[in-house]
């Protein structure tokens, strides 16, 4: 039997991209992600990434063809994935993300 104890559990979200090498920089300079490692594919595509953001971490790479992730405008414009990101200074991420031309489907707000 293994040590339970020995490994935190953790969740790490992965996303593909159309334009992932756009989205990473987009991610890092405007969320303030840090790459943690970029594995570059053909053609100007990412085989993989990892991003970090505090203890976080998102995986993401190029969406190709019969990846097993649709896009939106596949799937008749329904999203079927989000994320949250916390942050100790959202109201300084949510501006710079809106500047950058981020799409927001609920403003920011303070809530309990």
């Amino acid at each position: 039997m293994s040590d339970k104890t020995a490994t935190p559990s953790s969740v790490i979200f992965g996303q593909a991209y159309r334009r992932a090498p756009e989205a990473i920089e987009w991610l890092c300079d405007v969320l303030g992600f840090a790459r943690h490692a970029v594995y570059p594919g053909p053609d100007g595509t990412i085989m993989h990434a990892e991003l970090t953001l505090g203890g976080g971490t998102v995986m993401l790479g190029s969406a190709k063809g019969n990846y097993w992730v649709k896009q939106p405008d596949e799937i008749g414009g329904a999203e079927t994935r989000s994320a949250y990101l916390v942050v100790p200074n959202a109201d300084e991420v949510y501006a710079r993300a809106k500047a950058a031309g981020a799409e927001f489907v609920q403003e920011i707000k303070d809530e309990d």
